[in-house]
């Protein structure tokens, strides 16, 4: 009968050493959009309060949505000094600027809501006299950081994070995780992605996928693949866009250079680099460049893996992959 017990207790026990290994999964809404953290933990540790603490903090430093935000307190100019995320943003975005040649512009937010796509609306019409007006504003190279202190030059240029500052709040998750000794997780805010380590109910990467550019809201994907220990970010005009008299669609994203909305073939853009601030930035520069600016650019930064999906002459689809970005 001992004997009979003994073997019970040792079934018992090495069942729950041979338990298979799951994931805590934690989601939902930040940055008008939705968020997904999944990770592994010895401990099922949940962290949603500290997840939504982070969330708080990066809003009040740059949503341009909260009127008592840093990022509007400086358009406004009532404060000229910021926190630690404004500035690991603005770096970001200054690199993202000048490898791009002004692709990337984080002051055309004036612009963006004058085309009544971003936090302000206008309800006046545009003619070309109001753009070439506020385009007087628009120029990142007339911003200046020194320490945590924004310089600017007259006439101030209004600044709009929108383009990177989800992509950086996917990172500042998961160095929350890496700094909880996680070494398995993906986040995503948005389809904006950082993954490290393994799926451990999948043993492998984590497995991401790119939509197809379905104007119509149905969700369906062009590529599926395993995603390990990168970070990216997709940027797409299909649900996002206005419609002339014409028919023609004109994207969210403004020109820097002309102030008019984008009219741009391509449809989707992704980026795969280190971290999602980067990648997000990036994924956006892409999509207004244009097909043959799209593959000069890649062509120059082999660091950065990148895939475009777009219209050709005969309004059908292609897609173009660059510097081995995953099939």
């Amino acid at each position: 009968m001992k004997k009979s017990v003994v073997l019970i207790v040792f079934l018992i026990v090495l069942s729950a050493c041979t338990k298979e290994p799951v994931n805590t999964k934690i989601s939902g809404g930040v940055f008008g959009t939705f968020y997904e953290v999944t990770y592994h933990s010895e401990g099922n540790e949940k962290y949603n309060t500290q997840f939504d603490s982070l969330f708080a903090v990066i809003n009040r430093s740059m949503s341009n949505y909260q009127p008592d935000s840093d990022i509007s307190k400086l358009n406004r100019h009532e404060i000229d000094v910021v926190d630690d995320h404004f500035v690991n943003v603005f770096v970001g975005a200054k690199q993202i600027f000048k490898d791009t040649k002004g692709v990337f512009d984080p002051t055309i937010g004036i612009l963006v809501n004058a085309w009544n796509f971003g936090s302000e609306k206008n309800l006046k019409p545009l003619d070309s006299v109001k753009v070439d007006s506020l385009m007087q504003y628009v120029g990142f190279n007339r911003l200046l950081l020194s320490g945590n202190t924004i310089r600017e030059s007259y006439p101030r240029p209004y600044i709009d994070f929108n383009a990177i500052a989800k992509g950086y709040a996917v990172d500042v998750i998961g160095d929350f995780l890496v700094s909880k000794n996680i070494q398995n997780f993906m986040v995503n805010i948005g389809g904006e992605l950082v993954t490290r380590g393994s799926n451990v109910e999948s043993k492998k990467g984590w497995t991401v996928g790119i939509e197809n550019p379905n104007y119509d809201g149905s969700q369906t994907f062009d590529k599926v693949f395993v995603l390990k220990d990168e970070a990216m970010a997709t940027s797409g005009t299909y649900r996002k866009f206005k419609t002339d008299e014409n028919g023609n669609k004109y994207a969210h994203i403004i020109n820097t250079k002309t102030g008019y909305p984008t009219k741009t073939k391509i449809l989707s853009a992704s980026v795969i680099t280190k971290n999602c601030m980067l990648a997000d930035g990036y994924a956006t520069a892409l999509q207004a460049m244009g097909v043959e600016g799209v593959k000069q650019f890649m062509a120059r930064h082999k660091e950065l893996k990148g895939y475009i999906i777009f219209e050709n002459e005969n309004k059908e689809y292609e897609s173009l992959g660059f510097n081995n970005f995953p099939e």
